[in-house]
């Protein structure tokens, strides 16, 4: 079985903290958003080689951070895009990928950008259960944050209809970008292609293959975090660190309250401040200062400030 963690967007709406880094790497706790995903498909035995997709701009930054991890498995296959409006959109990056990596088993694709509370081998192994095209489907809870995924519904695990970010959600069970197809299913992909369809959201092409055969739904209860705005990546960082704090031992900080959720790392001085729901990069230098839902980049220095809901760009001074 191969897997590909697809980790070619460019989330401009965190711009400035990732207009230089690829969201997957944003810290959670001691690690990254992708070292999450890695670590689990690396533990699981039946998935031999893992395809990061990316873009060429984050190429080389993907490149180095594969050479310097532990991981064996995962492999860089890089799109020929550099700007958000030349990619090919999620299905056509896939169906390149399977082309251009000559890939003939059974494919496993996650999100690099998923944080999520089962492990993906839960996942692979109801895929073999079910021996076809399956998708993990979350309860968001509300009809409003429903309008912006893909809608499922479902009769025992099987999906029935499957509706691509309605006007009006009937349920709030939608599908994630988790998703497992036999290798028999790969050419679907190109035949899909060919046929004019929407080559961006992966959810039109899943309604297309539940309108023409048997697709199976994993359902999961805990959390599921889609990383995309400045809001949703704290939020995930609540959840990892359950509301605590996580300050690195090479963090300097002095005289400071720490609210729900702080993560300061290596490098970081923090003096005379508050800090809540706020992240800290490397190197940072804050002084001073009231923090509230921000994300303050590295080197950045602030001094005498309150800010609440701030991206502050790394090597900035505020003061």
């Amino acid at each position: 079985m191969k897997a590909v963690v697809l980790a070619g967007g460019y989330a401009t709406r965190m711009w400035p903290i990732t207009k230089h880094r690829p969201k997957m790497f944003l810290p959670v706790g001691d690690g990254t958003v992708i070292d999450v995903i890695f670590e689990d498909l690396e533990a699981d035995d039946r998935i031999d080689e893992v395809f990061v997709s990316t873009n060429e701009r984050f190429a080389d930054t993907f490149a180095e951070f594969i050479a310097d991890s532990p991981y064996d498995k995962p492999t860089l296959s890089v799109e020929e895009t550099v700007a958000e409006d030349e990619k090919f959109g999620v299905v056509g990056a896939l169906a390149q990928l399977i082309d251009r990596e000559g890939v003939e088993d059974d494919l496993v694709v996650i999100a690099g950008d998923n944080l999520l509370s089962f492990d993906v081998s839960e996942f692979v192994d109801f895929f073999e259960r079910k021996a076809t095209t399956c998708l993990a489907a979350y309860d968001v809870g509300s009809k409003e944050r429903a309008k912006s995924y893909g809608l499922v519904q479902l009769d025992g695990d099987r999906v029935t209809d499957f509706q691509e970010k309605p006007d009006d959600p009937q349920s709030t069970l939608v599908s994630i970008a988790c998703y497992a197809f036999p290798a028999e299913q790969l050419p679907d992909f190109e035949t899909y292609l060919t046929d004019g369809n929407n080559p961006d959201e992966p959810g039109w092409f899943m309604q297309w293959l539940q309108n023409r055969g048997d697709v199976q739904a994993f359902t999961f209860d805990g959390a599921w975090f889609d990383i995309g705005t400045p809001e949703s990546y704290l939020d995930a960082v609540s959840w990892y660190l359950d509301g605590g704090c996580y300050v690195h031992d090479d963090a300097s900080i002095e005289d400071v309250e720490l609210g729900e959720t702080v993560h300061v790392m290596a490098g970081a001085s923090v003096s005379e401040s508050r800090l809540e729901r706020t992240v800290v990069f490397s190197d940072a230098v804050i002084r001073d200062s009231d923090l509230r839902n921000t994300i303050v980049d590295e080197d950045a220095r602030i001094e005498n400030l309150d800010l609440s809901g701030a991206l502050v760009g790394a090597h900035s001074q505020l003061e």
